[in-house]
């Protein structure tokens, strides 16, 4: 680890001249171009924009950028990029700078914050002048924030260089309590690296519709999906994955409903004059704005949630409604939304019982949609798309017994001692493998922690039975809806 004992001191520019221009007045005239006086309303929270040069992203980041309406002053900009340089562990956060200079001036540092995050008890945040002193993903940004903003006010560097997701968890806690209406956040990242024009687009629109519609859990996914493409060329779908990981469990903390996004633009090096189409890198701005909405509350004692008997109604209704639809029955109940399913932001796992026995379950932990919504699709998916079982058939779907769970945000364990067996459910993570038990599971098959462990190990995540030893783990508990209770 660098240890700083000079005075802070101003960091000159590394890219002005290749990544942008050099001259002042030169990216006054390129940016202006790009941006213009807006009136967008509420002001981002939170903004994913690209870090190439000018001539390829520049007016990609600058779309994200005009978001911010004219007049609008934030307390702090926290800047969060990808190492393109070196690897270590955690995130280096600027404490060697007292500002940054641009051709358009400096930028004053936030060291005294800065020192804050280091100092915090899990050492996630270090500070290193090797992560700093050349990497441009946040450099790029200044003249733009220059131009958009005029008087920028603090800024806090941080660099990632890790893709452990547990350390980008931390992170996140660590920064979680920064993330409100005071502060912009800003992620540094570009997309897919070297695949051809067209697949590109396919790469980096479908991620950027699972970034701008899901959390974390869904962000993890796609990767993987994308990776099982095998887009020829392709090296990465996101160069600062590591820093969206970190916006989106953060966001997932604070309820990922709570947030609206809006891709903004697309383009990628084969639409500039200064690229081809063979092997191209993909560039995306996304923003992220607050709602105004309370957060509904979660009990301490034995319910997550107060349902009314109204609301389990319409859950289960809802349910068999959508999946009476899909094969085309009628159906007579009142499947509405009423009070909690109108709310957005609440995972959901359905699950399908015949005579007892499993016939489908299938959920996911966050959601941007309704609750009404998304017990909707998982009704669907379970009935007809777990892998597991065949199609539910008409005569089935009049027979079978719907169970609805609503889940509470992952906490992530560092010991089973934290898990409590019955009252838990447990998601695990090993590399591209993961895998989910619900709690209820526990108490259908009577089995010990270690076997509830070993079989979600094994047959879920399929990292064999004892993989979860050296597996991320995460707990959850659930509000479970039962038909047959109703």
């Amino acid at each position: 680890m660098f240890r700083n004992t000079d005075t802070p001191k101003v960091r000159k520019p590394a890219v002005a001249g290749s990544f942008y221009p050099s001259s002042a007045n030169e990216i006054r005239t390129m940016a202006e171009g790009w941006l213009h006086p807006s009136d967008e309303g509420a002001a981002p929270q939170a903004m994913i924009v690209p870090h190439a040069g000018y001539v390829f992203s520049g007016e990609v980041a600058a779309s994200a950028f005009k978001r911010i309406p004219t007049g609008h002053s934030y307390k702090r900009i926290f800047l969060i990029g990808p190492s393109h340089r070196v690897g270590f562990a955690g995130a280096s956060v600027d404490t060697l700078y007292s500002s940054a200079e641009t051709p358009l001036g400096s930028v004053p540092v936030d060291v005294t914050l800065g020192k804050e995050l280091i100092r915090d008890d899990n050492g996630a945040f270090t500070c290193r002048r090797d992560a700093h002193d050349d990497e441009h993903c946040l450099e790029v940004q200044l003249p733009l924030l220059q131009m958009a903003l005029g008087d920028v006010p603090l800024i806090v560097p941080i660099i990632i260089g890790t893709q452990r997701l547990g350390v980008l968890q931390d992170i996140a806690e660590v920064l979680e309590p920064y993330f409100n209406e005071e502060n912009l956040f800003i992620i540094s990242s570009d997309f897919s690296h070297y695949p051809s024009y067209e697949d590109a687009r396919k790469s980096d629109l479908f991620l950027a519709e699972t970034i701008t519609s899901g959390g974390l859990e869904e962000f993890l996914h796609a990767l993987t999906q994308i990776d099982r493409m095998g887009f020829i060329g392709q090296d990465t779908a996101a160069c600062g994955a590591n820093a969206i990981a970190v916006l989106l469990a953060i966001m997932d903390s604070q309820g990922r409903g709570r947030f609206a996004g809006d891709h903004v633009m697309y383009k990628n090096s084969g639409d500039s004059t200064y690229g081809d189409r063979d092997r191209v890198v993909g560039y995306n701005s996304i923003v992220f704005k607050r709602l105004e909405r309370p957060a509904r509350n979660i009990l301490p004692e034995d319910h997550l949630f107060n349902f009314t008997d109204q609301e389990k109604e319409a859950m289960i209704s809802t349910a068999r409604a959508s999946i009476y639809s899909s094969l085309r029955m009628d159906y007579d109940g009142d499947d509405s939304p009423v009070g909690i399913l109108k709310e957005k932001g609440y995972g959901v796992f359905v699950t399908l019982y015949l005579r007892g026995r499993l016939r489908g379950c299938i959920g996911r932990f966050t959601s941007p949609s309704t609750l009404h919504s998304t017990i909707r699709e998982m009704a669907r998916s379970a009935a007809f798309s777990d892998p597991r079982f065949p199609p539910l058939s008409r005569n089935e779907a009049q027979r079978v017994e719907i169970e609805v769970s609503v889940l509470s945000p992952l906490k992530r364990i560092e010991s089973i001692d934290e898990f409590k067996l019955g009252r838990d459910g447990i998601y695990m993570i090993k590399g591209a493998h993961h895998g989910t038990f619900l709690p209820q599971v526990a108490e259908e098959t009577g089995w010990s922690t270690e076997e509830f462990l070993g079989h979600c190990a094994q047959d879920k995540a399929g990292i064999g039975y004892y993989g979860w030893k050296d597996a991320e783990l995460y707990t959850y508990q659930t509000e479970v809806v039962k038909e047959s209770e109703l």
